[in-house]
């Protein structure tokens, strides 16, 4: 947290902590025929894309994301771009990489991705989304209403709520959102 943010009290710590615990899905990650790395402001997104890929559970990674509407100038190129050269920088290969990077929300995450996807003529029965961890039952949930026909497994950095507000650096606006 910085000088200037006003402090946290612990009642709103404690219920953001509720709602984070709520928030995310638990999933037994395992392999699937793609992954897509959901859009946002934190870049543990693609830090645990390239975790997962180097471990073998997926052979294509679709990153998506505009420019972020919270945080614009994190990732002034946009999401999708800066999640991709991070992912490079951790040793995943660039033919692995599809980029989407026009969504500005969940629900276009999905739709765009997908497209991506079937434009590269693949047509996954099983997906890993891997978003900011209070945002799994979200992406879940937007995936089986806008993708019903595939198997939706998400997950998101393994970290704990007090841990997470640390590796983001702005308590306030990770508990506002």
């Amino acid at each position: 947290m910085t000088d200037n943010q006003p402090a946290i009290t612990d009642e709103a710590r404690h219920q953001a902590t509720l709602i984070w615990d709520y928030h995310r899905m638990h999933h037994d990650v395992r392999p699937v025929d793609v992954a897509i790395g959901l859009g946002s402001h934190d870049l543990g997104v693609p830090v645990f894309c390239a975790e997962l890929y180097r471990a073998g559970l997926f052979s294509t990674l679709v990153f998506t994301g505009g420019p972020n509407p919270t945080a614009p100038e994190r990732f002034p190129r946009g999401e999708a771009v800066h999640f991709r050269e991070h992912a490079l920088d951790l040793g995943v290969p660039d033919t692995a990489i599809l980029l989407e990077t026009k969504a500005r929300n969940t629900g276009e995450n999905i739709t765009f991705s997908r497209q991506v996807l079937a434009a590269a003529g693949i047509a996954p029965a099983w997906v890993l989304l891997v978003s900011m961890p209070y945002m799994e039952r979200r992406s879940f949930a937007t995936a089986r209403k806008l993708w019903p026909e595939v198997e939706v497994i998400c997950a998101s950095q393994p970290l704990v709520f007090d841990d997470y507000l640390k590796s983001i650096g702005d308590d306030k606006m990770v508990i506002d959102m």
